[in-house]
């Protein structure tokens, strides 16, 4: 995953999160939270598995 793309994603997370704070709904607020953190995982995920060499743990 790319900069811009990691970036892109995060912000709209965020955006939802404070959208979700604005309209004084918590489930929407919850959801973004747990979406962001879904893609901080699978960028930080992908970033380990481009640092492995044939399948070696780092």
């Amino acid at each position: 995953m790319n900069n811009l793309t990691y970036w892109a994603l995060l912000t709209l997370c965020i955006g939802i999160e404070v959208w979700g704070i604005a309209i004084g709904n918590r489930e929407v607020t919850v959801s973004g939270f747990i979406a962001g953190d879904g893609v901080a995982a699978v960028a930080r995920l992908l970033y380990r598995a481009d640092q492995c060499k044939g399948g070696e743990e780092a």
